[in-house]
């Protein structure tokens, strides 16, 4: 009898953890959707602001003509949009007036519920990492706002000038 208990026991145990596993020890693939068209690039991601988090869809547009990235979220449930954020990426970048520059930008998910915006400008080597956050009154009262979490560069500056423009 005491051996039926054992079994039951253990059993137990690796049930628990195999139970455990499925629900917290998978890993968490990002779902994101960019597209490009000449000047623009569009991508989104899921954005938790305020109260109303889950329901988030967050969309960023990167516009090349005005030096922009453009930042809201759309209700899922109410498919109502909140008005757009705004990051002069020529400043953010330390751009020189009149250069070409390539930018690219995917997001990633940095917690349930939460996507975080990935950009690169390939000539300057720098590299961004951006998030929205709620604006001054609250989550969709007050809009959003971007937030910088980093900015680094990816290639050594020196190198960056060095190498020709092709």
């Amino acid at each position: 009898m005491h051996s039926r208990s054992l079994i039951l026991a253990i059993l137990g145990v690796v049930v628990g953890l195999a139970g455990g596993w499925l629900l917290f020890g998978q890993i968490h693939t990002a779902h994101a959707a960019n597209d490009r068209y000449q000047d623009y690039i569009i991508s989104t991601g899921p954005a938790s602001v305020g109260l109303v988090g889950p329901d988030l869809d967050g969309v960023w547009l990167l516009d090349y003509r005005a030096g922009k990235l453009l930042g809201t979220v759309v209700n899922r449930v109410s498919g109502k949009i909140s008005g757009f954020a705004e990051v002069d990426l020529v400043k953010e970048f330390n751009i020189p007036p009149r250069t070409d520059c390539h930018f690219m930008m995917t997001t990633g998910v940095i917690t349930r519920g939460q996507a975080a915006l990935y950009i690169a400008e390939v000539n300057t080597g720098r590299f961004g990492v951006y998030t929205m956050v709620p604006g001054e009154n609250g989550a969709l009262a007050g809009g959003i706002q971007i937030r910088r979490h980093d900015m680094v560069h990816f290639r050594n500056p020196q190198q960056v000038k060095a190498e020709p423009n092709p």
